[in-house]
């Protein structure tokens, strides 16, 4: 098995101060603000991303303390293969959030709908591109959650 060491690019800020009662998506922190503070070495990569109204955010689950092959996510109450979930206790603890960009100020970023932890290493940044990423009749596989049931859910003791 490869081994590699990635480096975090930055820090992400946000309102959620303790994992317990957080947002588990972005739909849930509909209109939640936070900031990422891009380390100065790596400002220039930032360069006309305040072009894209939305970004891929890639980030360590740095509080996560545990792995585990099978979860019970928290919008099913069947076990399922981690791959099949978003749950932070996958083997490389990374996690994957689409956010709305407000605003770039040097290496200052101001985001909304921000569902991370406060004080989480930012691994990687990308742009949201329609052309790219928007795929038709995509299917939701084992999840039958609607909107506004996402939007509700809140995070519990279970992926501490």
């Amino acid at each position: 098995m490869n081994s590699f060491g990635l480096k975090s690019i930055g820090i992400v800020h946000s309102p959620f101060q303790n994992l317990k009662n957080m947002p588990i998506q972005p739909k849930g922190a509909s209109g939640v603000r936070g900031t990422l503070e891009i380390f100065p070495e790596f400002q220039a990569g930032l360069k006309d991303l305040e072009l894209f109204s939305h970004i891929f955010l890639l980030y360590h689950f740095h509080r996560a303390s545990r792995t585990a092959l099978e979860v019970t996510p928290f919008l099913d109450s069947v076990p399922r293969g981690v791959y099949a979930t978003r749950s932070p206790l996958r083997p490389n603890h990374i996690g994957l959030s689409v956010v709305t960009l407000l605003e770039r100020r040097e290496n200052i970023l101001t985001i909304e709908n921000v569902d991370i932890l406060d004080g989480t290493p930012l691994l990687d940044i990308k742009p949201y591109v329609l052309q790219f990423d928007g795929v038709g009749n995509p299917s939701s596989g084992w999840i039958t959650a609607d909107s506004e049931d996402v939007a509700a859910r809140r995070s519990d003791e279970r992926f501490l």
